[in-house]
């Protein structure tokens, strides 16, 4: 089934910024004159607005990208703020792969380029044993890694790369997010780490942002990017 262009992006735990780094590449492309779309295959934790759920990160996604968030965007919104898996065998939900890649394949009929946003890591259970490692390699999708910069990044995330590259998915680099304006020796040495360790590249480093909303720090990201000479080359590694 052909699936598109795009990319799937994972972190090396929950609360890296998988949300922020997705929803800037969505805005920086969308600003490039890219048509990009958005998916957010299974979100937990959603809150309940008009006593429906909603997901915060996919309308962050969405909003990013100008598209709207319906029920391709977000196939699966779940109420407890736990692994899908576990999260959608407490709501009676059977989070169905089959029908993600459907979402995922009219997506792709719409747009020239898709970003796909995993939950936390690669081995969270979505449904049953299957896992968000067994979604990214259905997807077809070349996997982009978000990491956080301090003690403990080496390790979370040189594992992340190595059982990506173990299952056969396609990884084709490493963000690390959030990175301090006076950072540490435990962040100034990571890169390097894990670039030797995993033999993956660190594609980008991108800075703290100190703001009120999610959106402003993704507007923030989004204009700090599309300053750098190097951005052109990081989006053509991503494919786009």
């Amino acid at each position: 089934m052909q699936l598109g262009r795009g990319i799937f992006i994972t972190g090396t735990d929950t609360g890296v910024g998988k949300s922020i780094v997705s929803a800037t590449l969505a805005r920086l492309l969308k600003l490039r004159g890219i048509n990009v779309g958005v998916i957010k295959p299974a979100t937990s934790g959603c809150r309940r607005d008009a006593g429906r759920l909603v997901s915060d990160d996919a309308l962050l996604l969405c909003r990013a990208a100008g598209v709207p968030c319906d029920e391709d965007t977000a196939p699966y919104l779940l109420t407890e703020p736990l692994a899908p898996a576990e999260a959608a065998r407490i709501d009676g939900v059977d989070v169905d792969f089959g029908h993600i890649l459907a979402c995922q394949k009219r997506l792709a009929s719409r747009h020239d380029f898709l970003i796909m946003e995993g939950a936390g890591g690669l081995m969270v259970p979505l449904s049953g044993m299957r896992t968000v490692a067994d979604l990214a390699l259905l997807s077809s999708l070349p996997l982009l890694v978000v990491a956080r910069p301090n003690l403990g990044t080496i390790n979370h995330t040189v594992l992340t790369c190595l059982v990506a590259k173990q299952l056969g998915i396609n990884i084709i680099g490493v963000i690390i997010n959030n990175y301090p304006q006076q950072p540490g020796l435990a962040e100034t040495c990571a890169a390097s780490y894990i670039e030797s360790l995993s033999g993956t590249p660190v594609l980008g480093i991108w800075p703290h942002q100190d703001t009120a909303t999610e959106f402003e720090a993704v507007e923030q990201l989004t204009r700090w990017l599309d300053s750098l000479p190097e951005t052109d080359a990081l989006l053509k590694r991503l494919g786009c």
